[in-house]
C-alpha cells in the first residue's frame, strides 16, 4: 500500500493483464484480468488530486473519481466503494465497458500533460468487484416503505438504474421486459468477452432480492396493454432503448446472407447461455468457417467482428466509410480487434451486395476520401471516381446503428409524442413525457448512446418520478384539507 497520491512521476501507468490474442479468440471470457490490490493501490496513487478534476467533468455520472482513487491508494477500499456507488448504480459494469479513453481517462490532466492517464476504469472495476466479494453490497432495505408503485418498461441499464434508486426510496417497482432474461443490452447486446453475464446477473439478482418484481417475456401492447400498466402503477418509466436496426440500401441488400448486427449478437449471447437457436445451428447467424464482412464503425461493429473471430470465421473484415481518426467506436476496441486478426477497410462505403437472394458472394465497396473540414471542424466524405473494389464474403453483418421503434403505435398511446428522430419527447429539463405520470429515459430519449448515459438518465428519471409522486401526494392532502375546511364552514 502506498497511502499517498501524486506519485505519477514514480509510478508508471499500468493496465490489467490482457489475455494474448491467440488464446482469447478461443473463448468468450473477459480479456482483461482484475487488478490485484497492490496494483490498484499503486495506480490510484498516480492521481494528481487536481483542484479542478477534469476526469470527473469528463464522466457523464460526475463520479467523484479523485476521492475514491485517494481512498484506494490508502487501502480504504470499502470507503472507496461507498463513494463510487453514491453516484453510480452500475460502477463495475461501467468500469468494464465505458470508453474511458473518450471520457474520464481522456480528460485526465496527466494524459493531457504527457504523463499518461490514471487507469480509472480498471480501478473502478476493482473497487466494486471487491465490494461484491466481501459482501458489502447487500439487498436494498429502504428506510421507509411507500404505498406507491412504479412500472418500468425495459430492464436495460436505464431501467436497472432507475429501479435501484426508486427501490432505495421505498417504492414498489415492477420491471417489464420482452426478453427472457433481464439486463437488456447488457445481457444480449454486449458480448461476454467485454462483460461476462454473471456480472450483470448479480445486479439484477440483487434487485430481485430487494423486492423488485421482474416480469419477463412480456411484450407491451400484446401481452399487456400500456393502459393496463398505467392503471396498475402510480407512474411509468419507459426505458426500452432503441432496437430498430438501420439497414443497408444498396443493390442486393435483401439477400439472406445479409443480417442485422443485433440479431447476430443476441443469437451469440443466447448460445453462450446454452440456448438452442435454429438460426445459429443452421449457420445463418454463425460465422464459423465463413468470410465475414461487417459494415459500420461503432462499438457494435467491433462487437460483431470480435464475435466472428471467436466463432471461427475464416476471415473478418470491417468496412467503414471514414478513417480511423474519425471512427465513432472506442480506439481500444479497434486495437483489440486488430490484435485478433480483423482487417479494416478504411474510407470505404458499400455499393452493392454480390450474390443472389439466398446467399452472398461478396460486397462491392466504393473508395472514399475526406473533404475539407467545415466550420465545426468536421470533415465530410466523397467518392473517389472509379475507385471500387470487390471483397469476398459469405456473411455480411450490418452494424449501421439503431433507431427507435414506433412506441406510440406499439403501445397504442398516441399521447406519447416523438421527436423528428423518433425518440420519445420529454419536457424540457426533465424526464416526464407529454402523458401525465409517464416518464422516459435512456436511449429512447437521447438516441443510441453509451451505457453510462443510460445509467445517468435512469438515476435522474428516478429523482423526477420521486418528485412527481411527492407532489401528487401533497396535492391530494391539500385537497383533503380544503374539503374538511369546507365542511367545517
Amino acid at each position: 500500500m502506498t497511502g499517498e497520491t501524486n506519485r505519477f512521476v514514480i509510478e508508471k501507468k499500468k493496465t490489467p493483464q490482457k489475455t494474448d490474442a491467440k488464446t482469447r479468440i478461443t473463448n468468450f471470457n473477459e480479456i482483461y484480468a482484475d487488478f490485484k490490490t497492490t496494483e490498484a493501490s499503486h495506480q490510484s496513487s498516480r492521481c494528481a488530486q487536481c483542484g479542478v478534476p477534469f476526469c470527473q467533468h469528463g464522466c457523464p455520472l460526475q463520479n467523484n473519481i479523485p476521492d475514491w482513487l485517494r481512498l484506494t491508494a490508502e487501502g480504504r477500499i470499502e470507503e472507496a466503494y461507498l463513494i463510487s456507488s453514491a453516484t453510480s448504480t452500475l460502477p463495475e459494469i461501467c468500469g468494464r465497458i465505458c470508453p474511458q479513453d473518450r471520457l474520464c481517462e481522456g480528460s485526465c490532466v496527466l494524459e493531457q500533460s504527457g504523463w499518461e492517464n490514471v487507469t480509472i476504469g480498471s480501478v473502478e472495476r476493482y473497487i466494486n468487484d471487491m465490494a461484491f466479494e466481501n459482501g458489502w453490497i447487500e439487498p436494498i432495505q429502504p428506510d421507509v416503505e411507500r404505498s406507491q408503485s412504479i412500472g418500468i418498461i425495459g430492464s436495460g441499464p436505464a431501467g436497472i438504474a432507475a429501479a435501484d434508486r426508486l427501490r432505495t426510496l421505498g417504492y414498489k417497482v415492477s420491471i417489464y421486459d420482452r426478453y427472457d432474461r433481464p439486463g437488456g443490452l447488457l445481457t444480449y447486446g454486449i458480448p461476454s468477452f467485454k462483460l461476462e453475464k454473471h456480472v450483470v446477473a448479480r445486479r439484477t439478482d440483487r434487485l430481485a432480492q430487494s423486492g423488485v418484481e421482474f416480469v419477463m417475456n412480456c411484450d407491451i401492447g400484446n401481452d399487456v396493454t400500456f393502459e393496463e400498466l398505467r392503471d396498475k402503477h402510480d407512474a411509468i418509466l419507459v426505458a426500452t432503448g432503441v432496437y430498430k436496426a438501420r439497414r443497408l440500401s444498396v443493390p442486393g441488400c435483401g439477400s439472406k446472407g445479409v443480417v442485422a448486427a443485433l440479431d447476430y449478437l443476441i443469437t451469440a449471447n443466447k448460445v453462450g447461455f446454452g440456448d438452442e437457436i435454429e438460426d445459429f445451428t443452421s449457420g445463418r447467424l454463425n460465422a464459423k468457417g465463413k468470410t465475414v464482412v461487417v459494415v459500420g464503425g461503432g462499438d457494435t461493429a467491433m462487437d460483431c467482428v470480435r464475435t466472428a473471430t471467436r466463432q471461427g470465421a475464416k476471415a473478418v473484415t470491417c468496412v467503414y466509410r471514414r478513417d480511423r481518426a474519425n471512427m465513432p467506436g472506442s480506439d481500444r476496441e479497434v486495437s483489440n480487434a486488430e490484435e485478433e486478426g480483423v482487417r479494416f477497410e478504411w474510407l470505404s462505403a458499400p455499393k452493392a451486395v454480390l450474390g443472389d437472394a439466398e446467399t452472398v458472394e461478396g460486397i462491392k465497396i466504393q473508395r472514399m476520401r475526406l473533404t475539407t473540414p467545415d466550420a465545426q471542424g468536421r470533415q465530410g466524405i466523397e467518392d473517389i471516381h472509379g475507385a471500387e473494389n470487390d471483397l469476398p464474403a459469405d456473411l455480411i453483418i450490418e452494424a449501421l446503428g439503431f433507431e427507435p421503434e414506433n412506441l406510440p403505435v406499439m403501445f397504442n398511446e398516441p399521447g406519447l409524442e416523438v421527436t423528428r428522430w423518433g425518440t420519445i419527447r420529454v419536457m424540457a429539463g426533465e424526464f416526464q413525457t407529454m402523458v401525465p405520470g409517464v416518464f422516459a429515459a435512456g436511449d429512447i430519449v437521447r438516441g443510441a448512446s453509451l451505457v453510462v448515459w443510460a445509467v445517468r438518465e435512469g438515476q435522474d428519471a428516478a429523482a423526477d418520478i420521486h418528485h412527481y409522486l411527492k407532489t401528487q401526494l401533497l396535492a391530494a392532502a391539500n385537497d383533503g384539507d380544503a374539503q374538511l375546511a369546507g365542511v367545517a364552514e
